[in-house]
């Protein structure tokens, strides 16, 4: 088990990440490039969860960065500041996900990177590895790390999450929102005051009348209206040859333990290739930005 550690020993090494913008799929997709001062060791593709943004991994990329790694934050289709689908019930889904993680990687001549995936990021980053939908891509991921993702999620968490995330609120102000946001990712464990801020005014964007609402296209839910096993993936888990790191919100609803305790009998978990921590005072998802965080997932990446 992890244990809880509230510093984050990165900022006295920060590192400027600089915006870019990638074609792919047709779709102007966003994403911050974090590079490192000297010689890049390796890259990592950090992927946010399913209604949030890249910004969710500053911490966590700004930590890599400084031990040598070049880290990619993409902002998904209908997030941030990427576009949003003109085919929602068709590319809000795991398989365009994917399209959209190959050609940014072949975008950015990218033969190689270990991928680290919060919740929906976990799930994109497992069947890109799989090669079950994009085949190019089955060897070109060196490691998995799921944060709080698993190949079989817990119903009742989906429904909370359908809740909410489908329907997004608007609010007169600012405060309001970041009032939201506090109580609703109150499970992604310790953030300081600093960190809520920056999260509320990196999802945020104005309505027609001047309110203000969650960043993202609310039809992004169509994911789960549409394609009700789009999450269900024990194919694309049983397929995967490569380094798998389970860090497991020890309150989490979404990843329960019995389906934790089964990845360990199958797949990665069969081939001695899972590695599970539980991640204390958290439940979905941790927000891997303390230094507990960025230590199991440096010492993952150096598996390969």
């Amino acid at each position: 088990m992890l244990k809880p550690d509230m510093s984050n020993n990165c900022a006295s090494a920060a590192i400027v990440p600089a915006s870019r913008y990638a074609n792919c799929a047709g779709y102007e997709i966003h994403y911050l490039d974090w590079l490192p001062q000297g010689p890049t060791k390796a890259t990592v593709i950090a992927w946010h969860g399913l209604a949030r943004t890249g910004r969710d991994m500053d911490a966590l990329a700004q930590f890599l960065a400084t031990q040598g790694y070049r880290v990619i934050c993409p902002d998904t289709l209908g997030r941030g500041l990427s576009q949003w689908s003109r085919n929602p019930r068709e590319e809000y889904r795991l398989r365009f996900y994917a399209r959209l993680a190959r050609e940014l990687m072949d975008a950015l001549a990218l033969q190689q990177v270990h991928w680290v995936g919060t919740s929906m990021g976990g799930a994109i980053g497992t069947v890109c590895a799989s090669g079950l939908f994009e085949p190019d891509l089955r060897h070109r991921i060196l490691t998995l790390t799921l944060n709080d993702n698993a190949p079989e999620l817990a119903e009742a968490a989906l429904a909370r999450i359908k809740s909410y995330a489908g329907r997004p609120p608007v609010f007169d102000t600012v405060a309001e929102l970041e009032g939201f946001f506090r109580a609703a990712y109150k499970p992604y464990g310790w953030l300081s005051d600093f960190e809520w801020r920056k999260l509320t005014e990196t999802s945020t964007r104005r309505c027609d009348d001047g309110r203000v609402t969650p960043h993202y296209d609310p039809r992004m839910i169509e994911q789960f209206t549409e394609h009700d096993n789009d999450y269900l993936l024990w194919d694309h888990y049983d397929a995967l040859q490569l380094p798998v790191l389970l860090l497991r919100g020890e309150d989490s609803d979404l990843v329960l333990r019995p389906v934790a305790e089964q990845m360990q009998q199958r797949g990665p978990g069969a081939r001695d290739l899972l590695t599970w921590l539980e991640v204390p005072d958290c439940g979905h998802a941790p927000a891997l930005n303390v230094s507990a965080h960025f230590e199991v997932v440096l010492s993952h990446l150096q598996r390969a």
